[in-house]
């Protein structure tokens, strides 16, 4: 017996409905992501050949998302390679939680930023909305720090777009689906991390 008969057709037809819509966003970044995408892989590159650092931090899934990032430098991606220095902001609840008591959840990424980041370090800061406060700082603590910043964001891209510089990258998933502009941002990870990996080893 095929045990999908004995499912509601409404179930099978939402998740047939989900997967169309995580399928037609991700075809729609393909063209309008790829030069940015370019871009970030290469300033990360950069960074990464001078003894640099890559900073990351979002809330949520974007925090998952800024760890996902971390752990596939530090480990490794596909490839056979020493460790690279990135660190996700999002992980030390000591420090978080210190900073959120004494000051304001607002100032918990930018603080780390100004105690961590150096010229020429990159800030990968993730927020779907591009709104978020605490991403946001984090951006202007890493240009005081002479620090260049990729956004990835969603919609309209929030007021991220006002505060990144002609250095910075930004990569605005146009979509006003949150899930939507996560699936996106997870292969946009796993395209940096595969970019990164290619400029620093050559091709595989």
């Amino acid at each position: 017996m095929d045990p999908r008969s004995a499912l509601p057709q409404a179930l099978l037809a939402r998740i047939k409905d989900q997967f169309q819509e995580s399928i037609l966003a991700l075809r729609d970044a393909v063209d309008a992501l790829s030069p940015q995408i370019a871009a970030a892989a290469q300033r990360m590159a950069q960074a990464l050949l001078a003894d640099r650092k890559i900073l990351a931090c979002g809330n949520g899934g974007s925090a998952a998302d800024a760890q996902h990032f971390s752990g596939e430098m530090l480990n490794r991606f596909e490839r056979e390679r020493p460790g690279l220095p990135g660190i996700a902001l999002t992980t030390d609840t000591s420090t978080l939680t210190a900073i959120a008591n004494d000051y304001h959840y607002h100032d918990v990424f930018s603080k780390q930023v100004r105690a961590l980041g150096q010229a020429g370090d990159v800030l990968l800061g993730i927020t779907t909305s591009g709104n978020s406060p605490n991403v946001l700082r984090a951006v202007e603590a890493a240009h005081e720090r002479n620090m260049v910043c990729v956004a990835l964001t969603g919609r309209d891209g929030g007021k991220m777009t006002d505060l990144l510089t002609a250095n910075d990258v930004h990569i605005c998933v146009g979509s006003k689906s949150t899930p939507r502009i996560q699936e996106v941002h997870a292969v946009v990870i796993h395209c940096l991390c595969d970019l990164i990996d290619y400029q620093l080893l050559g091709p595989a």
